[in-house]
């Protein structure tokens, strides 16, 4: 297994973390992993904390934030002094944002299981009314 000190190719990086090579050179260039150092082959040479970085990324898309919320959260856990309160924050919206989209979910689904109960399942097309509220174009405005 991998030292802290062992540095490691961009492939093992990717099999320990689970993600994909081209995923991890996606992040650099996006400023999210720090350019890695080069070894005189020229291929890159990652350490533990590129790992520990690359789980964070992870974790947070995991939980929902979006890459440029991620930078600022990784921007805000080096802050010493509003760092946490600042994540709280983050997080906070993340859940508002969340619990938004499942409310909106659940009236979606609800829409569609009346639509399903009430389409009888044979017939003409022009009287299921799945048919008729998908072509319907009054709620549009």
């Amino acid at each position: 297994m991998n030292t802290p000190q062992t540095p490691m190719t961009i492939g093992a990086v990717a099999k320990r973390v689970g993600v994909a090579i081209d995923t991890i050179r996606y992040y650099e260039r996006e400023g999210l992993l720090p350019e890695p150092l080069r070894r005189a082959s020229g291929y890159r040479s990652y350490d533990e904390g590129a790992v520990r970085q690359l789980r964070f990324i992870r974790r947070a898309k995991d939980l929902g934030f979006t890459l440029e919320e991620i930078r600022d959260l990784l921007a805000l856990s080096a802050d010493r002094q509003r760092g946490v309160k600042a994540v709280k924050k983050r997080a906070q919206e993340r859940l508002a944002a969340i619990e938004e989209r499942i409310a909106e979910l659940t009236r979606v689904r609800d829409g569609l299981e009346q639509l399903i109960d009430a389409c009888p399942g044979h017939g003409s097309p022009e009287h299921c009314p799945i048919l008729r509220a998908l072509a319907d174009q009054e709620d549009e405005a």
